[in-house]
This record gives C-alpha cells, sequence and structure tokens, in this order.
C-alpha cells in the first residue's frame, strides 16, 4: 500500500453528508464506472482508493473515495446511495457523519 504524505490511517474529520444515486453508470472522476450500491465516495481532496470508516447515528460503513465532491459548501463526504442506505441516512438525505481513514 502506498504511503500518502497528505493522510495517515487514523486520521479522522466529520461534519455534513450527502448522498448521490442517480449518476448510474457514468464514469467517476478516478475513471470508475458509478454504481449506486457498491460502497463508494467522493471526497474534495483524498487520493481515490482511500478506504474510510463513515459512522452515521451508531451505524457505520468502510467506504472507498472513488470520486470527487460534494460542492456545497459545508459538505465533507457524498456517499454513494449504498453507502449512505447502510448508515441510515438516506431518510433526511444528509447528516452528522464522522469519517476515519482506514
Amino acid at each position: 500500500r502506498e504511503a500518502h504524505a497528505s493522510i495517515s490511517s487514523g486520521h479522522t474529520f466529520s461534519g455534513l453528508a450527502s448522498y448521490y444515486g442517480n449518476e448510474a453508470g457514468r464514469r467517476t472522476a478516478s475513471g470508475q464506472r458509478f454504481n449506486q450500491n457498491a460502497m463508494t465516495a467522493a471526497h474534495r481532496s483524498l487520493p481515490f482508493g482511500t478506504r474510510l470508516k463513515v459512522t452515521h447515528a451508531g451505524r457505520s460503513v468502510v467506504v472507498t473515495v472513488n470520486d470527487r465532491g460534494p460542492f456545497i459548501r459545508g459538505r465533507v463526504l457524498d456517499l454513494s446511495t449504498g453507502a449512505a442506505r447502510a448508515v441510515g441516512l438516506t431518510g433526511r438525505g444528509v447528516g452528522r457523519v464522522v469519517a476515519e481513514v482506514q
């Protein structure tokens, strides 16, 4: 596993996360096809392939960063629909999360 100077395992951040899922089939910023059921997330600057343990309302899921975003002020992550469903975020659409680099 390559070392990234900008981010290290165990680093945590928190903030508002949203989710997206209507872009199925398009290419993500990393070049992968977007799959709304995959456990993926978009982040503005983390390296593609970074794994994050995302916790919301006591439920956690591990996602892989494969896209850029969210581009809405105040948001820290955009989760795929599948990942959002896994942590119970789909009801309100936006929620506070804590993410830990794995």
